[in-house]
């Protein structure tokens, strides 16, 4: 015989998932992946610790999907900006996306994956290189971007389009760091302006 289910009792409460994941990425980006507790990210995502873990894994595993939707949100400015038809424009759109991002009044200050383990002990190392790679990443494509705008004459034959690469993406993990600070975002985004004056032209 087919058994009925006896009503709600027993059943594990519901909880809009998107929405907990979004509340663990800000916890994230505020107190780093050491400082955020276990406890205090099922607090801030309206969760117990029980649920937490049966639906987005260990804290390792929680703090790789909110890298994941950090990137997909906050931080998609990027892959925008690679899309722009000219390096400078590339360029000038991530420092931009960068100050930004990094300033909002309603979000925490700074850039999750600039500070997100950057006080890991050897417990968080993985977080630690998992964050490498990201940064990694994340200059990789900017330089492939700029190796383009060579190969098409839009920067000078003999730019180095790694270096190039280099220099733009440590000064958006600069400027990270500095609104972190409390730099206001009208300072950093002159301190962008400056930055590309004398950006090379073909």
């Amino acid at each position: 015989m087919e058994r009925k289910q006896s009503g709600p009792i027993g059943r594990p409460r519901k909880f809009d998932a998107d929405e907990a994941l979004e509340r663990a990425v800000l916890t994230f980006w505020e107190h780093g992946y050491e400082g955020a507790s276990t406890a205090h990210l099922a607090e801030a995502m309206g969760i117990s610790t029980t649920s937490m873990y049966a639906a987005f894994g260990n804290k390792e595993e929680l703090f790789r999907k909110a890298l994941a939707r950090y990137t997909e949100g906050p931080s998609a400015y990027l892959v925008q900006a690679l899309e722009e038809p000219t390096a400078l424009g590339v360029a000038t759109a991530i420092l931009a996306g960068t100050v930004r991002t990094t300033t909002r009044p309603a979000h925490p200050h700074g850039c999750l994956g600039v500070q997100g383990a950057l006080a890991a002990s050897d417990s968080g190392r993985e977080v630690r290189d998992l964050l490498v790679d990201w940064r990694n990443n994340s200059y990789s494509c900017v330089r492939e971007r700029f190796q383009r705008a060579v190969d098409e004459g839009d920067l000078p034959p003999e730019t180095d389009p790694g270096l190039l690469a280099r220099y733009v993406t440590t000064l958006a993990f600069g400027i990270a760091v500095q609104a972190a600070s409390g730099v206001c975002r009208d300072e950093l985004q002159e301190l962008a302006d400056v930055a590309l004056r004398n950006w090379p032209l073909s």
